[in-house]
């Protein structure tokens, strides 16, 4: 009687300017999973995300030295969301554990991801109990995620990111959501399945800067606000009804003043003219919110690739045909 062959957990990484990193990443999360070689094949995914730094010739050291790993190199920088869904459209594993690359995710910490797997979770998300970064970025992250509770669709785990296990199940769910503003914490809330949490302390950065600066982070919670709540739309039609309870409130002003006190009327060019600027101004705003909107339609449309692959460099130990990467 042949015995049943063992399941496979696969760790995904995605690269961006990581070169002070890779070597010590692999290492440890290679020491991490020694206890699990008696019960899981355990291989490796990493994705260059068309980094600008020795990245690619790092990983593909890593690769000479270690058949389990797996390295996608992206044409270009498609961003952390894109780079992550090559992962997981290459990978053939019972789970996959997706980290961020700069050991601020402690490796340790996804051995108690795999333990709530093992007790029958399918989805496995690392919650931040505390972390290590600026006040700045802590409040901004507190009011993003107070705010997307308020007006998003479904209820998306506070103090979270990428940082989880997801079973073979719901891998196959999120291949066949292909928007292209991806917010993948979202889309696994989206999905369901039984989940649970895992509290973490998290780390420093070890080298290297941060992948998302300003902008890239305000783009990203506009991803995750718009990608999942009408919110903003509704919120036009509420600014309008208000500012035409203003207007209609000024214009009894107005007429209250010329018919009982009419030596005090004051010809009021400073007030019209602000008033003007400011209707203007709402306005554009408004304009804004409906094309944000517009254009994410507009981008689905067109109905391009995810990504582009330059070449895929598989492990022995990934049992998928690198052909069947498909964005």
């Amino acid at each position: 009687m042949s015995a049943e062959p063992m399941r496979t957990i696969t760790y995904l990484f995605p690269i961006y300017n990581e070169g002070g990193n890779i070597d010590l990443l692999h290492k440890t999360v290679s020491e991490v999973v020694k206890p699990l070689e008696d019960r899981y094949r355990v291989n490796f995914i990493y994705v260059n995300d068309g980094s600008r730094d020795n990245s690619l010739d790092l990983l593909n050291a890593v690769a000479d030295a270690d058949d389990r790993v797996t390295v996608i190199d992206l044409a270009r920088n498609f961003g952390h969301q894109l780079a992550v869904t090559a992962g997981l459209d290459l990978a053939d594993a019972d789970a996959v554990i997706i980290m961020d690359s700069d050991m601020q995710d402690p490796p340790a910490v996804s051995l108690e991801l795999i333990e709530k797997w093992e007790q029958g979770y399918e989805v496995v998300y690392a919650q931040r109990r505390s972390r290590q970064d600026t006040a700045f970025k802590k409040a901004t992250a507190r009011a993003f995620y107070w705010f997307l509770r308020k007006v998003a669709d479904i209820d998306i785990p506070e103090n979270t990111g990428d940082f989880r296990l997801i079973d073979r199940k719901v891998v196959e769910e999120l291949r066949k959501f292909r928007e292209h503003n991806r917010f993948l914490r979202g889309l696994v809330s989206f999905i369901g399945f039984k989940q649970t949490a895992v509290q973490f302390d998290r780390d420093k950065r070890h080298a290297g800067v941060t992948g998302y600066p300003l902008r890239k982070m305000m783009r990203f919670a506009a991803d995750g606000i718009v990608g999942f709540s009408a919110a903003p739309l509704k919120l036009i039609s509420k600014v309008g009804y208000f500012i035409s309870f203003l207007a209609f409130l000024g214009i009894c002003y107005v007429v209250g003043v010329k018919l009982f006190l009419p030596d005090t009327a004051v010809p009021g060019w400073a007030f019209i003219t602000s008033a003007v600027f400011f209707l203007g101004g709402i306005q554009l705003i408004m304009l804004g919110v409906l094309g944000s909107y517009i254009g994410r339609i507009y981008t689905e449309v067109q109905a391009r690739p995810l990504y582009s692959v330059a070449s895929v460099r598989t492990g022995t130990t990934v049992p998928n045909d690198a052909r069947a990467l498909a964005p």
